[in-house]
């Protein structure tokens, strides 16, 4: 094994990913998953397992001459991307997944009279309601079947029976599963429960979990650990089915063209495969260390994503320290996404240099988080700045990455400044109450809390200001008169 090719096994992660084995043509002739990319490719060019590997397998290290990994950040992520990649490079030496299997989703058709909960591997029918894919389907089919029993939903192909009374049965081998309703009625009722079903398959309801959860701790208290060790496997299956899972989608082909091209190019450039969808970018706003703010702007497929768009305020400092801003802002906003499941951007673009991206990478570490990729763009040069061990990149100026790199670096610089003048005006407009006497600022901060802004205290009465601690009628008039009293002219009055 080369030096070089020595030094890129030793520096590789302990964490669960996709490696890729390239021949000397720089074609992939083989994908696989691991738990630990570290141990995994390192297994393969260790002299003393060689003579245990099967003859396949030694044919195929003979030929490796160079690799590629994809961290993810778990075990389901990578049997997903694995599958993905097998069927997107066909390698010679991969035998799984060439069939074309496919991971299996739940299809809800609301087309049908009583629709039903199905498993299928393609989303053929545009009409239906697709959930997953999901990488367990073991774990996929026993959670289907705790919701039959919680939900009384309808799996595959079961058919109810319509009963002489106009009832229906939907299971004749289940208890407590005979459903009266009439007419109409009946289709409204068992709506309401395939709601229910889809809203818990879409992770947005965990109630029954917590109800799960209560149950196995009453019955271990109890020492009924047969029925608690029961409710540990569903509890256990129903997590793991609803645990949040990249899908490792291509690029969108109904995407305008520049954009397909600026994405690809983007890629290309950063080494990212499949290139990044999801861009959030941010920058700090401040003058002379003054009104220090912060912006982070998203971009979803080479476009504005206003509604994603975030502003700070910097909290755990006063002055002027870009790095201390910087490592504040991502390590809030990415500890929010944490805290509420929600998915990591493919790309962090950073306004700035190394400090800045030394910065970035200080919150993660905090965080104990895995960084998606991260980048800064220096402006003097447009230079491209990685967060790992490759050289700045400085890419041609009409080059499509380039130019969606300096949009989304613009539309952060800009949404930062505006904020920052926003705030100016504001505490311009609030130092007013600075002339009014007697009015220290724990007082102040109250008034500026209870109402908001200074505009809503000039609109107050004596009433609403008296609701403010400290306040009584008489300083509660006097502020009133104050605040609303004419502006004076200063015309004649100059030299």
């Amino acid at each position: 094994m080369s030096s070089d090719l020595k030094e890129k096994v030793r520096r590789l992660p302990d964490k669960p990913g996709i490696y890729l084995m390239k021949d000397r043509l720089g074609r992939i002739i083989y994908v696989g998953k691991a738990k630990s990319l570290k141990k995994r490719v390192s297994s393969y060019f260790t002299p003393s397992r060689a003579m245990t590997w099967h003859p396949k397998i030694r044919a195929l290290i003979e030929m490796i001459a160079d690799f590629d990994v994809h961290e993810v950040k778990s075990e389901p992520e990578a049997l997903l991307l694995e599958g993905k990649l097998i069927k997107q490079w066909k390698p010679k030496y991969n035998t799984d997944f060439t069939d074309d299997k496919r991971f299996l989703l739940v299809r809800v058709d609301p087309g049908e009279e009583l629709p039903r909960f199905r498993l299928t591997r393609f989303k053929k029918d545009e009409r239906s309601r697709h959930f997953g894919p999901f990488a367990h389907s073991g774990l996929l089919r026993k959670t289907l079947a705790q919701m039959r029993r919680q939900f009384g939903i309808l799996l595959g192909d079961a058919t109810p029976k319509k009963l002489p009374d106009g009832t229906w049965q939907l299971y004749d081998d289940v208890r407590e599963e005979i459903y009266s309703f009439k007419n109409l009625t009946t289709t409204d009722d068992y709506r309401r429960r395939v709601d229910e079903g889809c809203t818990f398959l879409e992770g947005k309801s965990r109630e029954w979990l917590e109800t799960l959860r209560t149950e196995m701790r009453a019955a271990a208290e109890k020492q009924n650990f047969e029925k608690a060790a029961e409710l540990r496997d569903v509890v256990f299956a129903l997590e793991k089915t609803l645990a949040k899972t990249r899908t490792f989608e291509r690029i969108d082909p109904t995407l305008p063209d520049a954009s397909v091209e600026a994405l690809r190019a983007l890629g290309a450039a950063l080494a990212l495969d499949p290139p990044p969808r999801i861009l959030e970018c941010f920058d700090i706003s401040h003058i002379s260390g003054t009104f220090v703010v912060a912006s982070m702007v998203r971009f979803a497929d080479g476009r504005p994503d206003k509604d994603n768009y975030r502003r700070f305020q910097i909290k755990s400092f006063v002055g002027n320290d870009d790095f201390r801003a910087m490592e504040e802002v991502v390590g809030r906003r990415y500890r929010r996404l944490r805290d509420e499941g929600k998915p990591m951007p493919d790309l962090v673009v950073i306004d700035g240099g190394r400090g800045q991206i030394g910065a970035a990478l200080k919150a993660f570490i905090a965080l104990d988080l895995t960084p998606p990729a991260l980048i800064g763009l220096a402006k003097k040069h447009e230079t491209i700045i990685f967060s790992d061990e490759r050289p700045p990149l400085n890419l041609p100026l009409n080059s499509p990455a380039l130019n969606l790199l300096q949009r989304l670096r613009d539309e952060a610089h800009r949404f930062a400044n505006t904020y920052n003048a926003d705030l100016r005006t504001r505490k311009i407009r609030e130092s007013v109450l600075d002339d009014f006497p007697g009015l220290g600022p724990v007082r102040r901060a109250a008034l500026l809390a209870h109402f908001g802004s200074i505009d809503r205290l000039r609109a107050a009465d004596v009433e609403q200001i008296r609701e403010i601690a400290g306040f009584g009628p008489k300083l509660a008039g006097e502020l009133r008169d104050f605040l609303n009293r004419p502006l004076q002219s200063t015309e004649g009055n100059q030299p």
